[in-house]
């Protein structure tokens, strides 16, 4: 089962894809937000569809494929979370969650255009599984809690710009990850119970070469861990976006070029959908 937006940016309706067929949702929610998901959304489409509710949605191959999950409140990012992605960055492999945030703005879709900013030459990928917050959450008890807030699972593509991140920093990430479309999200999400969230595997590609693989056993932070960790510092709202950082083969380890105008990223993860994105230099 995955919940998809479809439709024009901006203008995107919920949809249900069950065994090939793509549903409509209208009838049970206007969109997939973090209100649907806190009143059991997840659960009140399912039952839809297994009495036979919703109606197919025709002609659904030439619909834009939207960010499955419309305004989050937040978009929370975990660095350096594969210890060889540290090691690739120059850096041990973190004894506690690094935190930092993106602008929620920065979520678009799947397949959407990515803009490489004015003056910026180090514009970087990094394929990240994103996990989505289906109820309110704080100072959770332990690691099982955490799961049980987990509505559900997205591919998040982090995307960065290196010398904002590092050189123009302050001493905070936040200037390199905030640029206009900075985090395509989708094309799905897919329900906590039909994910094995630590046996995934990542990989990325550019211009079809191939960059990154591995798999989310690599993470040095489990999911629970992240989540548990995370409502020990802040309250975690229905519907916000949790990227739990990316492994190594990113252009931060000098072994590729950053991405330029024309170049076609593509990034994908184990049973929840694969993205393309073209970037294109904003003038």
């Amino acid at each position: 089962m995955e919940l998809r937006r479809l439709g024009p940016l901006g203008q995107e309706k919920p949809a249900l894809v069950h065994e090939g067929v793509t549903y409509r949702l209208d009838d049970v929610t206007a969109d997939i937000t973090g209100e649907f998901l806190a009143a059991d959304g997840i659960a009140r489409v399912a039952a839809a569809q297994q009495v036979g509710e919703l109606p197919v949605w025709e002609d659904v191959e030439s619909e834009r494929v939207g960010a499955p999950i419309a305004r989050p409140e937040a978009v929370i990012c975990i660095g350096q979370n594969y210890a060889a992605h540290a090691a690739e960055s120059g850096a041990d492999a973190p004894t506690t969650p690094i935190v930092f945030f993106k602008h929620p703005n920065t979520v678009v879709g799947p397949h959407d255009e990515v803009p490489i900013p004015p003056g910026a030459t180090k514009v970087d990928w990094e394929v990240e599984l994103g996990v989505v917050i289906g109820k309110r959450a704080s100072y959770l008890k332990d690691e099982q809690e955490a799961l049980d807030v987990i509505a559900g699972y997205v591919t998040s593509h982090d995307v960065s710009e290196r010398d904002f991140q590092i050189a123009e920093s302050g001493g905070q990430w936040s200037k390199g990850k905030c640029a206009e479309n900075f985090n395509p999200v989708g094309p799905a999400l897919v329900p906590a119970a039909e994910v094995e969230q630590q046996d995934l595997r990542l990989w990325s590609s550019v211009n079809g070469e191939a960059r990154q693989d591995s798999t989310t056993a690599d993470m040095v932070f489990t999911v629970a861990q992240l989540v548990h960790h995370l409502s020990q510092y802040m309250v975690l709202s229905p519907g916000d976006l949790i990227n739990t950082g990316t492994p190594q083969g990113v252009a931060l380890s000098g072994r590729f070029p950053y991405l330029s105008d024309g170049d076609v990223v593509e990034i994908g993860i184990e049973g929840l959908g694969d993205q393309r994105s073209v970037f294109v230099q904003r003038r």
